[in-house]
């Protein structure tokens, strides 16, 4: 069993070892409670405040990694998000962002999940925690997929462009050598250069 610590920060960015992050009541206002792996952290900022300023850490906004989603995947509702393409940090919404409920997941965590009942769904991390969300088992999959599908069209761009790079650099017979099913399509692309 993983000891958890509870400290309150007044600063937090998203990092590979975050988990999820759900809002917390205290009083009048929205605090975040964020779970990493093997600490718990108490924010005064809301979930998506932390979403948002860990987006600017890793120089970007969270609109434009809202429009970069939409862009690759036709995605416009529920949007998940790539806070750090480096560091492969997906985290999918479990509803609208903009309602005071929504819990933000991190994707690499999930280990499996399981309906509850038709509003609850049990999520256990990669650590082996379990928490029970208040989403339904459809919609959660649904989120998961989405994220998958986010990043499966994600690194499809980034090879896609590492083979056009190498095809600039090297020629078509460096592709060829290297056996990437795409090189003719590339060649093509680049044919009149």
């Amino acid at each position: 069993m993983i000891e958890i610590q509870k400290n309150l920060v007044e600063e937090y960015e998203i990092n590979p070892f975050t988990m999820i992050i759900l809002p917390e009541e205290y009083g009048s206002r929205t605090y975040s409670r964020v779970i990493e792996l093997e600490t718990e952290y108490l924010s005064p900022f809301k979930p998506i405040e932390i979403v948002k300023k860990s987006c600017r850490y890793f120089g970007s906004s969270y609109e434009g990694r809202k429009e970069g989603t939409k862009q690759l995947t036709g995605i416009t509702h529920k949007v998940p998000i790539i806070i750090d393409p480096m560091s492969s940090i997906y985290f999918l919404p479990t509803s609208s962002p903009t309602k005071p409920g929504c819990i933000w997941v991190s994707h690499e965590h999930v280990l499996f999940h399981k309906r509850v009942d038709s509003q609850s769904t049990k999520v256990t991390f990669r650590n082996k925690k379990s928490i029970i969300l208040p989403v339904s088992h459809h919609s959660f999959e649904n989120q998961l997929l989405r994220t998958s599908m986010l990043r499966t069209k994600f690194m499809q761009r980034m090879k896609e462009t590492e083979r056009k790079a190498l095809y600039l650099l090297h020629g078509r017979k460096f592709a060829e050598s290297q056996d990437y099913h795409h090189a003719g399509m590339v060649s093509e692309v680049f044919k009149d250069l």
